[in-house]
């Protein structure tokens, strides 16, 4: 049971990571951005090329892969994605898809159809018992890494200056820069900083989910299930929804080896008839 537990929020951590940009871009700059899984497809590419091709070290592609998907975030914010913050949300959801079909025959064209196949360092590798569970050392680094970033995001974005001219710049973008907040820069921050949670997220999940051209078409139900049973525009509701939903789906496939893969859809149903706005999402009074 303790096997099945660590395992699922394990799997849950890498799902928060990944998942945790889009919540943020949909529940406070109220722009859905569906191509959120081509950044965790592009920081998942560029982890494996430089592991395979110029053998530099996992740990240090891991900055590499945030860094990489920021920067394209920010440049896609720039040039595209600022157009349409006032469009409806329809458009939104038309073009970003659109983005996600360039990304992915782009990733087809330039690396294959190939699953990317990578070596964790030694000590990711190593097993160990305790209290009669079987528990990897890299299902302890996702569950660390998942912890420092669901700890720093909620201090950035409730204790900091930069959380508050955020929701000043969401709430009435006009107002805010009257009173000399950087509206544009502080959009293009947040965009960078999801962009790279989903870069990091993607590098560190080939090992675990694989990594080909389909990957943001695989993995985008996840993230949104993520997003609409946690709740927008925070980080506790992420956090919860993806380690609830990760230890149902490593359960369900434990357990329920017939129906394992639907578990996580029958945990989002039951949320969302429950609580329609998502566990810790705010309810709007019409």
């Amino acid at each position: 049971m303790l096997t099945v537990l660590v395992d699922g929020i394990a799997a849950g951590s890498l799902f928060f990571v990944m998942a945790v940009g889009l919540s943020v871009t949909m529940g406070l700059m109220n722009f859905i951005n569906l191509a959120h899984g081509a950044f965790a497809m592009l920081g998942g590419y560029v982890a494996s090329a430089l592991m395979l091709k110029l053998g530099v070290p996992f740990l240090l592609c891991l900055p590499v892969a945030f860094l990489v998907a920021s920067v394209a975030g920010v440049v896609l914010e720039r040039t595209l994605y600022r157009r349409l913050y006032a469009a409806p949300h329809l458009d939104q959801v038309l073009f970003s898809i659109g983005l996600t079909f360039m990304a992915v025959a782009t990733a087809h064209f330039m690396m294959g159809s190939q699953q990317q196949i990578i070596t964790l360092p030694d000590f990711l590798r190593q097993r160990f018992s305790f209290a009669g569970a079987d528990i990897g050392t890299s299902q302890i680094f996702l569950i660390s890494i998942g912890v420092l970033i669901a700890l720093g995001l909620q201090y950035g974005l409730k204790r900091t200056r930069f959380g508050s001219q955020l929701r000043a710049a969401v709430d009435n973008p006009r107002a805010a820069r009257g009173l000399g907040i950087p509206v544009d820069r502080i959009f293009a921050f947040t965009f960078a900083l999801g962009s790279g949670l989903a870069g990091l997220g993607g590098a560190l999940a080939i090992n675990t989910l694989g990594l080909d051209p389909g990957f943001p078409f695989k993995y985008m139900v996840y993230f949104l299930i993520v997003v609409a049973v946690g709740g927008t525009g925070s980080v506790t509701g992420p956090l919860a929804a993806a380690l609830l939903l990760g230890v149902a789906d490593i359960a369900g496939k434990y357990y329920a080896h017939e129906i394992g893969a639907f578990v996580i859809y029958l945990v989002m149903v039951v949320v969302l008839i429950v609580r329609p706005q998502g566990l810790f999402g705010r309810v709007t009074v019409r």
